[in-house]
């Protein structure tokens, strides 16, 4: 039997790319998964695949940058499943940018997301985490999350901090049993790319693009986490193309 059967596995950015191959990789696995994201009809659809396939889904449309939404989520997977035994941090955003273009709005949106999203996500299951001595949270950076690039400053620059963050998690909660995986990943087939409005940039990351790989790899990894016994922490994973060179 899989250590992950009978998990309580809430994912963020659950609608498509990572979080949905996730979500369909942890139910074939016997999770029992609450879903969340801003798209009510992908949410819909993917329940119900997940639960055509014999899996246990629900779901709450759900935006990370609202820490009452996020507190709302998680006391859905506690009312529902009475636990949270797994938070996969994946819902992001990557609208690259040269700073001199100044698009300020997409810079507030990457931080509201990608940072504050993931301290919400934390602050909103810790609780039962640490009550219960046990939990695990997964939170998505990026290559760019170790190696900067012309146009993704402001991206990584928020990448850089979920591994400050996922670090500084590990050390406050490791006595409690907490285990933190940051997910590296590079290129990867999802829809990341599309939110690029800076057309000197995007032609050259489309291109970059075309060698992706597929979510499915990452949700692998995902799960290869999650599934080691409690006291094996798999603390970090950097995942690119073969073929990518940072």
């Amino acid at each position: 039997m899989s250590n992950i059967q009978g998990k309580v596995v809430v994912i963020t950015g659950a609608s498509s790319g990572i979080g949905e191959a996730t979500a369909k990789k942890l139910a074939s696995k016997g999770a029992k998964l609450v879903l969340a994201a801003r798209r009510l009809d992908r949410l819909e659809q993917l329940q119900k695949e997940i639960q055509d396939s014999g899996g246990v889904a629900i779901y709450q449309v759900t935006d990370v940058t609202s820490n009452e939404q996020m507190e709302a989520l998680a006391q859905l997977a506690l009312t529902q499943f009475g636990k949270i035994d797994v938070l996969v941090n994946n819902a992001g955003i990557m609208p690259h940018s040269l700073l001199y273009k100044k698009h300020i709005d997409e810079w507030n949106q990457m931080i509201d997301v990608n940072i504050k999203g993931v301290l919400y996500g934390i602050a909103a299951v810790l609780p039962s985490m640490r009550e219960r001595k046990e939990g695990h949270v997964i939170n998505l950076s990026s290559v760019a999350g170790h190696v900067v690039g012309a146009g993704s400053t402001v991206y990584a620059g928020t990448k850089f901090a979920v591994r400050a963050i996922s670090e500084g998690l590990r050390k406050e909660e490791l006595g409690n049993n907490i285990r933190v995986t940051i997910i590296s990943p590079g290129a990867v087939a999802t829809e990341l790319p599309n939110s690029i409005t800076d057309m000197d940039l995007k032609p050259g990351i489309l291109e970059a693009y075309k060698g992706a790989i597929d979510a499915e790899s990452i949700a692998s990894a995902i799960a290869f986490a999650i599934e080691q016994p409690s006291n094996v922490a798999i603390n970090e994973m950097l995942i690119r193309p073969t073929h990518q060179e940072r």
